[in-house]
């Protein structure tokens, strides 16, 4: 399922933008672009469709008919014939990390694990050409990718990997070997609750959550300097481009990522406009004092920059992840979460890293200094722990105008999605999370608890601004990087409820096409508070297009 991107028109509309952007002022008011003969999807408030389009400036002048747009055409106008083809809004990304993608293959190229024999194998790959005590690891490797649908045990990574430590990190929690305890000084006697151990014998099972990671004995190893990482998170903006990504939301970062951004754009070399979420910080228990002198120091906050580069929101993590069985869920995560997560208590709901009053503090403060607050939330626990906070606040301050946001979720009950709708907090979901990890979510937590699960029709007729973005966090290709970041595949899943494996779940939760777009286009320009400049093809909005080769409200779905 592939929609193909005409690259060289969009690289070539892209460079006209750069070059007007440095304030060349035109002879004469005619247009610079004109594009005739197309399938204009708009995607303003009455989703029109037009034949031709005019760029002047590098804003969009005029849409209209074929007539009405050529009378713009002077001597200096570029016009291109479309043949019918389809023009929509750029794609705005909700959600990537584009700096940690971009610098994840600049040791070794990762490979697309879909097994555990093909994992084994590439684990026993890497011994051949590292020495002894060397680790191997994979930054994002989840289970939940593979075909048997659960991890590869310690004594499997043993088998192929007895002299070398082995860690399989899934962010959240991940798997090492016996050498990689043997190196990190862990045993039997390591009391920490991050370690999961065998329910009968006591056993480390090789199971290993985010709060231990700290105590793995791992070398730090030679990174890009800052030369190489400004040419790496080049290359990366210019793969998004390469998909029709024009904007997007890095979906937290530090102060320093940022300044990388900001050194592209003195370069002229940022191709997509960027809106930046940062990482709340200072600790969430910390002194409100400390809290409120920490902002104080920033000097800025949500929407300071220009319409290349943004800043965003003030970021919290709420809970785990869904991929390593630490997402904090309403109910026990149960008896089949064993084999995938090496879960033995079926007390276990998953874990919280922030209760109620934390998040009531770290919003509070954030909305003295003018931020954006959004939260990385995986489990409906989470979903309702974070909502019952935000109705505390709402409670004093209403926050109806602050475009707040629940990054994740997943999980959203009806009761969920009405005090989102009466809040007006948006729901930022990533689509590659259901259409690569709903076949496994449904065999662990089964047909109850999925029905709650990326309920895109619910929310969308409740209200709530849904947001379209993938978490892309490793590898370039767009199709088999760790979260695709190829936006056609996610809309392709919300429009079908199809999973990789043309599973469908949950018909009735599937959106229209007109729907999916406006995740990937308007709803994120609302998100970024850029909706009177992007997100729709309207005169006097930035001109961010792109020409697709079928009518994608018209298309067979595959």
């Amino acid at each position: 399922m592939k929609i193909q991107i005409y690259t060289e028109l969009v690289k070539s509309l892209i460079y006209a933008i750069l070059i007007l952007a440095t304030g060349c002022k035109a002879p004469d008011q005619s247009a610079d672009i004109i594009l005739i003969n197309g399938n204009i999807i708009t995607v303003d408030n009455q989703f029109s469709i037009q034949e031709a389009i005019a760029v002047q400036y590098g804003k969009i002048q005029a849409v209209g008919d074929n007539k009405k747009i050529s009378k713009l055409a002077g001597k200096r106008t570029r016009i291109i014939d479309l043949k019918g083809k389809t023009v929509i809004p750029g794609i705005n990304e909700g959600h990537v990390h584009p700096v940690g993608a971009s610098q994840s293959e600049f040791h070794d190229s990762l490979p697309d694990l879909r097994s555990i024999n093909e994992t084994l194998h590439w684990v026993h790959q890497q011994t051949l050409t590292r020495k002894k005590d060397d680790w191997i690891i994979h930054p994002k490797f989840f289970a939940t990718r593979m075909t048997e649908m659960r991890q590869a045990t310690k004594h499997e990574l043993d088998s192929v990997s007895p002299d070398h430590p082995v860690f399989l990190n899934g962010s959240y929690g991940g798997m090492i070997n016996s050498k990689a305890m043997e190196l990190s000084g862990i045993g039997l006697d390591t009391e920490h609750q991050g370690f999961l151990r065998d329910s009968i014998s006591g056993e480390l099972t090789g199971f290993i959550q985010r709060s231990a990671f700290s105590l793995l004995s791992i070398p730090e190893i030679g990174m890009p300097d800052e030369s190489q990482k400004l040419k790496l998170l080049e290359e990366m903006l210019r793969s998004y481009n390469k998909v029709g990504i024009t904007s997007i939301c890095v979906g937290g970062g530090n102060a320093s990522d940022m300044e990388l951004f900001r050194r592209l754009r003195e370069n002229q070399a940022l191709t997509v406009r960027v809106f930046y979420n940062l990482y709340f910080p200072f600790d969430a228990q910390a002194p409100l004092d400390k809290m409120r002198s920490v902002l104080s120091e920033l000097q800025y906050a949500t929407g300071d920059g220009d319409e290349w580069l943004k800043v965003g929101a003030l970021k919290a993590r709420v809970d785990g992840g869904v991929l390593t069985g630490t997402a904090y869920l309403r109910e026990p995560w149960g008896e089949n979460a064993r084999d995938i997560y090496g879960i033995t208590d079926l007390n276990y709901r998953g874990v919280l890293n922030l209760g109620k009053e934390d998040l009531r503090r770290l919003i509070t403060v954030a909305m003295e200094f003018g931020w954006k607050f959004t939260a990385h939330v995986t489990g409906g626990g989470g979903v309702d722990t974070l909502l019952a906070a935000l109705e505390a606040v709402n409670a004093k301050d209403p926050i109806g105008n602050k475009r707040f946001s629940i990054i994740h979720g997943n999980f959203y009950t009806g009761e969920a999605i009405s005090k989102m709708a009466e809040m007006g907090v948006y729901a930022d979901m990533q689509p590659a999370w259901f259409y690569k990890d709903a076949d496994l979510l449904f065999k662990v937590l089964g047909e109850k608890t999925i029905r709650t699960f990326h309920p895109y029709k619910s929310l969308t007729n409740a209200g709530v601004m849904v947001n379209g973005g993938s978490d892309h966090m490793v590898k370039f290709d767009p199709y088999t990087s760790v979260n695709p970041y190829q936006p056609f595949v996610a809309m392709w899943s919300v429009v079908t409820r199809k999973t990789q494996n043309e599973t469908v779940y949950v018909p009735e939760e599937a959106i229209t096409r007109q729907e999916a777009l406006k995740m990937f286009t308007i709803n994120n320009a609302y998100a970024s508070f850029e909706e009177d400049i992007k997100g729709s093809l309207e005169p006097g909005k930035l001109a961010d297009l792109v020409v697709i080769s079928e009518d994608m409200l018209s298309c067979e779905e595959d």
